[in-house]
């Protein structure tokens, strides 16, 4: 039975050359021997993650410095916490960057809660303006063949 399965690992194993060698002649450029978007997707998870627990940083501060917690204001911080952790599971998904983009929007407004939210805000904008850069660069290297392993 092991020689069974040997020929089977040897006639599949060829089989996949064959494709490989296929989409080699059919493309110009192989496909990245790692997914970079897993990464990527990584990348924005994380990055959501760690604005969550920033957000939920300017709990004090609202309470100390501005105007004191209202029931609004930490719930508005609170929900934009939650909904950024949640967000971070779903960023494997077609809708997760305008997403994202909606998450940024609602944590500028919270200027209106207070100057230091909003200023979390834009700091992580600005972040965010990166890391969409960053998708850029990779779907444009991705294009051009420059990912590690896309050349035969």
């Amino acid at each position: 039975m092991s020689n069974d399965n040997a020929r089977h690992n040897e006639s599949s194993g060829s089989s996949e050359d064959a494709v490989r060698e296929g989409n080699a002649a059919n493309a110009e450029f192989l496909p990245p021997t790692t997914d970079p978007w897993k990464g990527f997707r990584g990348v924005m998870a994380g990055t959501l993650v760690l604005e969550a627990i920033v957000v939920l940083l300017v709990l004090p501060v609202i309470a100390t410095l501005g105007g004191g917690l209202t029931a609004v204001s930490t719930g508005y911080v609170v929900g934009l916490a939650v909904l950024m952790l949640l967000g971070a599971g779903v960023q494997g998904r077609s809708w997760a960057i305008p997403f994202n983009i909606v998450l940024q929007v609602l944590t500028v407004l919270g200027f209106f809660i207070d100057l230091a939210f909003g200023a979390i805000g834009v700091l992580f904008c600005v972040v965010w303006a990166y890391i969409l850069y960053l998708r850029k660069d990779i779907k444009d290297r991705e294009r051009r063949g420059l990912l590690p392993g896309q050349r035969g």
